[in-house]
């Protein structure tokens, strides 16, 4: 019943894409427009939502208190140990200002991406997509370190991943593009 739902409202926008790139059977082309489009509305909510300028500012002061705490340490001082014991209490309510505003965007973005997940997962062409790899390139992105955390299909072709592991290379390369053209300061997705 949900699924449905989900195909009704979802096959309308992505289904063409599937439909139109140049083999439907195995669509790379259209998890990469995907992926990208994902990419570019989860950082456009980072750049609505967050308000760059203070979470920069708040980076650079737990930084610096970083380094007074560490110098501290280094002194063994007891009174200037005690000293940043209380200043810690005032920078865990920066740190909690922080987390809050990044997870501002997760909350308005949590729900479609997991709605468009399960669409392509239960979709058929995606879900037996395979995208073979040259053999440094799947070393080099630490392929098989992801087979410990998922399993690709079984009979999954050597040097090769599944759609999942196209759409995270796909959305990890495309939002740091996004976030370089739309000059977002904080890192993170």
């Amino acid at each position: 019943m949900v699924f449905d739902i989900v195909n009704q409202l979802l096959n309308p926008i992505f289904l063409p894409l599937v439909n139109m790139d140049p083999n439907p059977n195995n669509p790379i082309l259209a998890v990469f427009v995907i992926a990208t489009i994902v990419a570019f509305i989860i950082t456009l909510a980072n750049k609505l939502l967050v308000d760059q300028d203070r979470m920069q500012f708040i980076q650079q002061e737990m930084k610096g208190f970083q380094a007074e705490v560490m110098e501290a340490q280094k002194s063994g001082d007891p009174k200037r140990m005690a000293e940043m014991q209380k200043k810690q209490m005032e920078f865990m309510g920066l740190q909690k200002e922080m987390m809050m505003n990044s997870f501002k965007p997760m909350i308005v973005t949590m729900l479609p991406i997991l709605l468009i997940f399960w669409w392509m997962s239960g979709n058929n062409a995606i879900g037996n997509m395979v995208v073979y790899l040259p053999h440094f390139v799947y070393y080099i992105l630490l392929t098989p370190l992801w087979h410990m955390l998922y399993h690709p299909a079984a009979g999954a072709p050597a040097f090769s991943i599944t759609w999942l592991g196209w759409y995270i290379l796909v959305s990890f390369a495309m939002s740091f593009v996004f976030r370089k053209f739309m000059g977002l300061k904080s890192g993170g997705m």
